[in-house]
């Protein structure tokens, strides 16, 4: 109810709200430009690629292997044999008695075509690739955290800028106020109803302010140059751009159920749960199916071999022997029925990872939970901070033209004055940062809820 009072006391007092983080067109585009250039999130999507590069790859173990192989080879080679006497059934002359040498050549040529593939690993590549699917989802959410930084960086660089806009404002309106009252000192003076100490208080008020705009305008310039950094954008455009400095209410109830950190873990959970099912697949038998064609020829093959008995050289020559085609196709099946223990100690490895990713996702909900809690206590403390800027600005600007026409009146003096315009400018500032402080506020409540884009809306 305090809340929905104090968004209501801002309406009253001329504040507009928003429900959501409502940005222009034109800020919609710097935040897209600076998304689309920062190096960290192109990396992050490179990485993402190689990941889902990786998943495919590993389904790509059921597609067949289709390998082919050619051989040429020219053999030549000496060998020296030793077989029992054999004599010959007419004649009786006894061969091959005792060592005899002899020499082979040949021209050996083959060529074929092989096919494999697996038909079954026990589940393993497939509860693999469903492992890396969800760790890819998880590590995509945890990747969305910069994504946040740089749009909350983006909408926090258009805030300053345009409190610095503001400073430079209120400046101009002080020194306006300023020379009016140095031109009321000089003729008073003329007409000795005033002391050149009047004069010199106001001439070193407006000193003051021309050291203010200064530093405001190398501050406006290091802005710009940031902005132009993370962006892109010609200073041009981004002085061009349309940006409202108004309170973010939030009048929804946000949970952290679609936190990137909860959501990601919850998906890394599921890669754990599918890689203990996969280690637990190698206790299973692979089964594969292959086929195969070739050709092979032996030809131009000569032998020579002496015959001492004989006293002659027996010279043998095989013109071509081609084994044309070959056929083979069948199925295989691998068991390993032990391993060491191997197998066992990796499917407890990954109940153990599973263990710890259940660890970390129950103090990763309590953690975000407080952190939630946290960022709405100090953003409802930001709100009143707000209202009370806003009665300490509209104080200071009464009391600066009450003080004014006293002065004229010469019932204050000139430090008085210059007191009561020096706290419009403080208090007109302050609003203007409280603001900024505000959006911050409510700005990280909606981070820790989520995706910050889920919460931005677009201006018509």
């Amino acid at each position: 109810m305090k809340k929905i009072k104090l968004a209501i006391t801002l309406i009253l007092l001329g504040t507009i709200t928003n429900a959501q983080i409502l940005i222009s067109k034109d800020l919609d585009y710097a935040i897209g430009k600076a998304l689309q250039k920062n190096t960290e999130i192109r990396n992050q999507d490179l990485e993402l690629q190689k990941l889902e590069l990786e998943r495919k790859s590993i389904l790509a173990k059921y597609i067949p292997k289709v390998e082919a192989s050619g051989l040429y080879s020219y053999i030549s080679s000496d060998a020296k044999v030793d077989l029992a006497t054999l004599n010959l059934p007419i004649t009786g002359y006894p061969i091959f008695g005792g060592s005899s040498d002899f020499s082979t050549n040949a021209n050996i040529l083959y060529g074929g075509l092989t096919a494999k593939a697996v038909l079954f690993s026990g589940g393993q590549i497939l509860n693999g690739a469903k492992a890396l699917k969800e760790k890819n989802t998880g590590t995509a959410f945890m990747m969305e955290n910069q994504k946040n930084e740089v749009i909350k960086d983006i909408i926090g660089s258009f805030d300053r800028l345009k409190l610095l806009e503001t400073a430079e404002k209120l400046i101009d309106n002080s020194e306006k106020r300023l020379n009016k009252e140095k031109e009321r000192v000089e003729k008073a003076i003329s007409e000795g109803l005033a002391i050149p100490y009047d004069r010199d208080k106001i001439k070193l008020s407006t000193l003051e302010l021309a050291s203010k705009r200064a530093d405001v305008q190398n501050k406006r310039k290091l802005l710009i140059l940031k902005i132009k950094q993370s962006t892109n954008l010609s200073e041009e455009e981004i002085l061009k751009t349309n940006h409202q400095l108004e309170p973010i209410i939030i009048l929804d109830s946000l949970s952290t159920a679609e936190r990137n950190e909860v959501k990601a873990l919850e998906y890394f959970k599921k890669a754990s749960e599918y890689a203990v099912k996969k280690e637990k697949g190698s206790l299973l038998p692979t089964v594969g199916a292959f086929a195969g064609y070739s050709y092979a020829s032996l030809y131009n093959a000569n032998t020579k071999v002496p015959i001492e008995q004989l006293n002659t050289t027996a010279n043998l020559k095989l013109n071509e022997l081609t084994l044309h085609p070959n056929w083979m196709l069948g199925v295989a099946v691998k068991w390993e029925l032990f391993s060491g223990f191997e197998r066992k100690h990796k499917i407890d490895e990954a109940k153990i990872g599973l263990a710890q990713v259940e660890n970390k996702l129950a103090d990763t909900k309590e953690k975000v939970d407080l952190e939630l809690e946290k960022n709405k206590v100090e953003y409802n403390t930001t709100l009143h901070k707000v209202d009370i800027a806003i009665q300490r600005e509209k104080i200071a600007q009464n009391n600066n033209e009450i003080a004014s026409k006293q002065y004229r009146l010469g019932l204050i003096n000139v430090t008085e004055r210059l007191g009561a315009e020096n706290d419009i400018y403080k208090e007109s500032l302050n609003k203007v940062e409280t603001v900024i402080e505000q959006r911050t506020a409510a700005i990280e409540v909606y981070r820790a809820s989520g995706k910050l884009s889920n919460f931005i809306k677009i201006q018509n």
